[in-house]
């Protein structure tokens, strides 16, 4: 790392950077942007002088990732002043870090800024680690504190953080110049050093030494150990019982076009989380506050227990899931109007949606905007499982009161975490068949550029996995490839289920699969034109009766796309079994219009023509139909797709990327349609829908 930084940013900041990411890369010292790290060096002005600067992790970024220039450097001189006032509210304390940047271009340091620059020590490290908050969140936990990691440490009782915790931090540690660590109750760990080396090392000691205790103090029968088969039980349950909890926790905007805000969800299913859940006394332990505040805007100050009773069927829980979100949303809507007196001003009230769910039997669920608020609201969820676990198993859990937690929960400095999370498809998932191909692509391209959660399905191989792949670069987490075989009913609802098992659900279906095949109707075999029937047609039938039934057990509406073809209003000669096959598939979308809406799913069609490929991914229906006409026309390949731009009115190409906006036209709910067809060709007289 310093050969690497030191000569931009010096060893300093290097080494910072290095034990930053030793720290985050352990989950059970840090999570998901949680932690904070700091180290005290000089800064180079424009005048050429050397100046004190405390360079300190900005916030909400991730330790285990953290590059140097995302430690912003300080002016320390002016920061360690502000000690000499008595109170700093939040707004001033972040103007007062914001305008004493050395670098206006900088991200917002920490709110733990003013507790860096307070304390001794060059380099301080801060964690969250799992074993010091299984001392802290407890009954007695400053005396375990004591016992557990020795008089070298100062033990503060909770502070909230920001200037307060800064001051009584400092006075604390000044009282005890001996000491090398704070432990703050039901918060974390900080220690220092005058090297990176003997912070890191301080803080791995101390943290070891708690492990090792709670070792000793644990007793057994904290959690239940279970069947080899529960784990495979637990994952067949949730991929039934996934779209109903997550239909549930949509929340109504009051739009009649766009009536429900989704939440995508992140699962976790493992025999350690269903032991833990089946723990004598469990719904008692683990309803309980979060282990820090700082976990409060992931997570809420409480997640909600649903013990689905019977076979877990749609039809037989909804009702329950339903009621015990409805009481959720109830008390939730109380603890507000308890401390609304206290709220900052200017804050929006969160929803009452729960952000995480315990399923006895089942596993841990994160809930979010996004895969990735779901995925910290459910790694969140399983370390405190854990933490809480080690206290059942040694004493009785203590979390933060009420007031504590909703002053934290409704703080402007911990909102401003959480960002925009916006797109037009935040939220949603579509699932793509046929998506290796180039239209498939473009749609799933077009359609994640709106932050929607994409499944590309198509035939297993690595076309499929090479498309997931590149859109994961450009759109972390946001695809799955999944492969199905649209002619197998077993393989579509397999990909709904597993669809499910991921994130939660599917509110948009793209019918995009099928094939194509040139032949005179006087010499078409006919097996041919069967295998064209299988995918064209009884494919179409197949995606469409699964979406419609898992739309009506997710009870949130939805939409389908299919994507039809120029060919079924104008077909071609020499082009019969495709035509017809399509205008079959065409006709199956048409009455799914009429039959779906009663639920609330829009079903309408793209008609596009003259697609050759998306980027590198050339179009499978032209590389079937492209030599025949290249033949008949005495055209290579740009020829033809010159011949086919100029053939249109507009003189148009038609790309991918156009048939993706016709999609997102329909996704997005832009007008009350359904069972309608927009023409994506740039003009063809003869195929305008009539």
């Amino acid at each position: 790392m310093v050969e690497q930084y030191a000569g931009r940013v010096g060893e300093a900041l290097a080494l910072r950077t290095y034990t930053s990411r030793l720290l985050g890369s352990e989950p059970a010292l840090v999570l998901h942007g949680g932690g904070n790290a700091s180290v005290k060096a000089t800064w180079r002005t424009v005048l050429g002088e050397q100046v004190p600067a405390i360079f300190v992790k900005a916030s909400g970024f991730d330790m285990a990732t953290i590059e140097p220039e995302g430690h912003p450097a300080l002016d320390l001189s002016y920061l360690r002043r502000l000690r000499a006032l008595a109170s700093l509210d939040d707004d001033t304390m972040v103007n007062e870090i914001r305008t004493h940047l050395f670098d206006h271009r900088n991200p917002t340091p920490s709110i733990e800024t003013l507790v860096h620059a307070f304390l001794p020590g060059t380099y301080i490290d801060h964690s969250h680690a799992d074993a010091i908050l299984t001392l802290t969140n407890q009954r007695g936990g400053r005396q375990l504190v004591h016992d557990a990691c020795g008089p070298h440490l100062v033990v503060l009782d909770y502070v909230e953080p920001g200037f307060q915790l800064a001051l009584a931090a400092a006075a604390a540690v000044q009282a005890v110049p001996e000491a090398v660590g704070l432990v703050l109750m039901k918060h974390g760990l900080i220690t220092w050093g005058e090297s990176a080396r003997s912070s890191y090392e301080a803080h791995l000691d101390t943290v070891s030494r708690a492990e090792a205790f709670v070792r000793s103090r644990a007793r057994k029968g904290a959690t239940v150990f279970v069947s080899p088969t529960a784990v495979r039980d637990a994952r067949e349950r949730w991929a039934t019982l996934a779209p109903v909890v997550r239909g549930q926790l949509a929340s109504p905007t009051g739009q009649n076009d766009c009536p429900w805000d989704r939440v995508v969800l992140a699962p976790q299913i493992d025999d350690e989380v269903i032991g833990i859940l089946a723990s004598e006394g469990a719904k008692t332990a683990y309803v309980t506050p979060p282990l820090t505040a700082d976990h409060l805007i992931r997570t809420k100050s409480v997640p909600l227990w649903v013990d689905v009773a019977g076979s877990g069927e749609p039809a037989a829980v909804t009702a329950q899931i339903r009621t015990a979100i409805q009481e959720y949303g109830a008390a939730y809507e109380a603890y507000v109007a308890r401390h609304r007196d206290q709220m900052q001003a200017g804050l929006a009230e969160f929803d009452s949606l729960p952000r995480v769910v315990l399923l006895p039997g089942v596993g841990a669920i994160g809930a979010g905007r996004d895969v990735h608020a779901a995925t910290v609201a459910r790694d969140i969820a399983v370390q405190s499982l854990r933490v809480k676990s080690a206290v059942a198993s040694m004493g009785t859990y203590e979390g933060l009161s009420e007031r504590e937690l909703f002053l934290m929960e409704y703080r402007g400095v911990q909102h401003a975490k959480l960002g925009g999370g916006g797109g037009a498809l935040a939220g949603r998932v579509a699932l793509i068949s046929g998506a290796a191909g180039a239209i498939g692509a473009g749609i799933a391209r077009g359609l994640m550029e709106h932050r929607c959660h994409v499944a590309v399905t198509d035939l297993a191989g690595e076309r499929l996995d090479s498309l997931a792949r590149d859109l994961n670069q450009a759109f972390p987490a946001h695809a799955i490839a999944v492969p199905m075989d649209v002619t197998d009913p077993a393989s579509v609802a397999a990909a709904f289920r597993r669809v499910s098992l991921e994130w939660g659900g599917v509110d948009l279906v793209i019918v995009n699969a099928g094939i194509a095949h040139v032949s005179p109707l006087t010499s078409m075999d006919l097996d041919t034109f069967r295998r064209l029937e299988r995918v064209n047609i009884d494919g179409t039938l197949l995606v469409l009766a699964e979406a419609g039934r898992h739309f009506a057990w997710q009870a949130t509406g939805g939409d389908i796309v299919l994507v039809s073809t120029k060919n079924v209003f104008a077909p071609g000669a020499g082009f019969g079994a495709y035509s017809a096959t399509k205008a079959a598939s065409h006709q199956l979308a048409r009455i799914s219009s009429l039959e779906l809406a009663d639920i609330d799913v829009r079903v309408n069609m793209v008609s596009p023509d003259a697609v050759f490929g998306e980027g590198a991914r050339r179009s499978g229906l032209w590389a079937e139909v492209g030599p025949d006409r290249m033949k008949a026309r005495g055209l290579d390949e740009a020829g033809l797709e010159e011949y086919y731009r100029t053939r249109n009115l507009l003189k148009a190409k038609v790309t991918a990327r156009h048939v993706a906006n016709a999609v997102m036209y329909f996704a997005t709910r832009q007008s009350p349609t359904t069972g309608s067809t927009i023409p994506v060709d740039g003009g063809l007289p003869d195929s305008t829908p009539r």
